[in-house]
C-alpha cells in the first residue's frame, strides 16, 4: 500500500467519516483491502475522516456497498463516493435537515428511513449533549428527491417523535453561527496597537467583555486580537463596519471568532475539496 498522497482518478476514491480518533490507516487498510488493490489512503484522524483510494472504480463500488456504517473502535463509519459534493451537488439544493429524532435513531436508521426517496450520498446524525433529541443531515443526488423526502416525511412520527423535515444549506448554519457569535477577531493592525486602542476603537458598538492584543513572548504585538462583545448583535454590527475599514494605512480584516478546532476543520475541508477540484479536471 502506498500511504503517500498522490493523484488519481477520483471517480475511485471514497470518503470515510464519523471515524473515531484511535482508528489507524491499518484499521482501514484492513477493513477495505479485501476488496482490491488500494492505491493510497489519506487520514485526518483528528476530525473523524479519511480518503480511501483504489485503483478500479468496480473495488471502491463493492467496498462501498459492503462497509457502509461498519463500526469500527466502537462508531458505525460511513461511507459514500469522495466526489459526490462536487461533481453531483453544487446547489446544495438536495441537502435535508431532519429534526427532533429520537436519540436511539442513528445514521444507519436515518439511512432506512429515507432511502425510499433516492439515492443517498451522505447521511449523518448529529447528538448535542445538552439535548434530548438528534437532528440528521441527508444529501440526494438531487433536488427532486429531497423536496420529494420534505413532503412525505415533514410531520411524520418516528419513533415517538414528530418530525421536523426541511432544506438545509450550509450557509443557514453559518449564518446561524454568525448571529449568535459575541467574540470577534480582529487582524492586520500595526505594532503600536493595544487592548486600550483597540477596545476604543470598537467600544463604541456596544459594551464588551473583554478586549485582548497577543503578543509574543518579547512584547511585541502580532497584529492580530480579540473582542468580545455582550451582545451578538453588536459584535455583527462592529464586524460589518470594521471589516475592511483602514487603520493608519492598513486595512483591517474582522470576522467571527473562530474555534480553534473549527478553524482546523474549515482548512481541512477546503484543503481536500481543492484537492478533489484539481483531480476531477485531470481525470
Amino acid at each position: 500500500m502506498n500511504s503517500s498522497v498522490q493523484l488519481m482518478p477520483t471517480m475511485a476514491s471514497l470518503y470515510v467519516d464519523n471515524l473515531a480518533p484511535s482508528v489507524t490507516e491499518g484499521m482501514l487498510y484492513e477493513k477495505f483491502s479485501p476488496f482490491g488493490r488500494i492505491h493510497s489512503i489519506r487520514m485526518l484522524s483528528s476530525f473523524g475522516y479519511a480518503f480511501v483510494n483504489f485503483e478500479q472504480i468496480a473495488d471502491a463500488q463493492n467496498a462501498l456497498d459492503t462497509v457502509n456504517f461498519d463500526v469500527i473502535k466502537g462508531k458505525p463509519m460511513h461511507v459514500i463516493w469522495a466526489w459526490a459534493d462536487l461533481s453531483q451537488n453544487k446547489s446544495g439544493q438536495e441537502n435535508i435537515i431532519i429534526k427532533n429524532l429520537d436519540r436511539s435513531i442513528g445514521s444507519s436508521g436515518l439511512l432506512e428511513a429515507f432511502s425510499e426517496f433516492g439515492n443517498i450520498l451522505r447521511c449523518k446524525v448529529a447528538y448535542d449533549e445538552k439535548e434530548l433529541k438528534s437532528a440528521g443531515f441527508v444529501q440526494f443526488e438531487n433536488q427532486c428527491e429531497a423536496e420529494r423526502a420534505i413532503q412525505e416525511m415533514n410531520g411524520t412520527v418516528l419513533n415517538g417523535c414528530k418530525l421536523y423535515v426541511g432544506p438545509f444549506r450550509r450557509s443557514t448554519l453559518h449564518d446561524e453561527l454568525e448571529l449568535k457569535a459575541k467574540n470577534i477577531y480582529v487582524k492586520n493592525f500595526g505594532e503600536d496597537m493595544d487592548d486600550e486602542k483597540l477596545q476604543l476603537l470598537f467600544d463604541k458598538y456596544g459594551p464588551t467583555v473583554s478586549v485582548k492584543v497577543m503578543r509574543d513572548q518579547d512584547g511585541k504585538s502580532k497584529g492580530f486580537g480579540f473582542v468580545s462583545f455582550e451582545r451578538p448583535e453588536d459584535a455583527q454590527n462592529a464586524i460589518a463596519c470594521m471589516n475592511g475599514k483602514k487603520i493608519n494605512g492598513k486595512e483591517l480584516y474582522v470576522s467571527r471568532a473562530q474555534k480553534k478546532m473549527e478553524r482546523q476543520q474549515q482548512l481541512a475541508v477546503e484543503f481536500e475539496q481543492k484537492k478533489q477540484e484539481r483531480m476531477t479536471k485531470g481525470v
